[in-house]
């Protein structure tokens, strides 16, 4: 069954998903991010080339002739992702696919918008069963 975790309170989503995506890489990881916006993934895109000067997060898009060798995929679609370690989902809903991964990182940002998409997006989780770990940024 697919492990859960919810990280919420996120001044910058898209910051603490690098810092999560360089850890999880560190372990030897391969990570999908998702998400359905275009506008995300190509910010997304850029700020992994230059998040950290002592971490090399090698990644691509999703459909790239390198992503089967690349630890990290950019996209808003699975289809064609040659692994299942982990999926970290930047989008409102929940992926469809999310199954299919060992691990789901769902990241929860500060305005109502996205607060009100991660409490539903928790419930479906719940409701299915899945036993959900949950950690608060910028608690004690």
């Amino acid at each position: 069954m697919t492990e859960i975790d919810f990280y919420s309170g996120s001044g910058d989503k898209l910051n603490t998903a690098c810092r999560l995506v360089a850890k999880a890489v560190r372990n030897g990881l391969k990570v999908m991010v998702y998400t359905s916006d275009p506008a995300a993934i190509e910010q997304m895109d850029k700020l992994l080339w230059t998040f950290s000067a002592k971490d090399f997060i090698p990644h691509c898009r999703a459909g790239n002739e390198l992503a089967d060798v690349t630890p990290v995929i950019l996209g808003d679609n699975a289809i064609k992702i040659p692994h299942n370690d982990v999926l970290l989902n930047l989008d409102l809903a929940n992926p469809t696919f999310f199954s299919r991964f060992r691990r789901l990182i769902e990241i929860t940002g500060t305005t109502p918008e996205d607060t009100r998409a991660a409490r539903k997006r928790y419930r479906f989780y719940q409701d299915r069963g899945y036993e959900i770990r949950h950690h608060k940024l910028g608690a004690p």
